[in-house]
């Protein structure tokens, strides 16, 4: 039988218990000062789609981002990276003002990519990042 390791000293596991994970992850994973954020959606504690508009779901996402870095000490200043996922690559322009309201002057690394389909019916966007946190998170 195989014994289970221990998870390794200064990783510590993130979540804002928001809604129901639905596989085996969790929102966000700190090791040392790196914060990796899992791919995040815009669904409800019932694992419901929050809105059918591809800007409304961006907003709810950044939204829920903005959180977990709070609760690791850090801010939208902070991301060094984000991945976008679309399901319409055109969805570009509309999710980019969104973006802007929650980064501001902040230019983190970024990809977009086009995809076929997300994990539920109705999503139209997944948004990933990975943070810097501040020296004193």
């Amino acid at each position: 039988m195989q014994q289970l390791k221990p998870l390794r000293a200064g990783r510590e596991e993130i979540s804002l218990g928001i809604t129901p994970a639905i596989s085996h992850y969790t929102d966000a994973v700190r090791f040392g000062d790196l914060l990796f954020i899992s791919g995040i959606v815009a669904i409800d504690a019932d694992l419901e789609v929050v809105s059918d508009d591809v800007a409304e779901q961006a907003d709810y996402i950044f939204d829920v981002i903005g959180r977990i870095m709070a609760k690791a000490g850090a801010g939208f200043a902070d991301v060094l990276r984000v991945t976008v996922y679309l399901l319409d690559v055109a969805d570009r322009t509309r999710i980019n003002p969104v973006r802007q309201k929650y980064f501001g002057d902040a230019r983190p690394a970024s990809t977009l990519i086009g995809v076929r389909e997300l994990a539920l019916p109705g999503l139209k966007i997944e948004v990933e990042a990975v943070v810097g946190l501040p020296a004193s998170a």
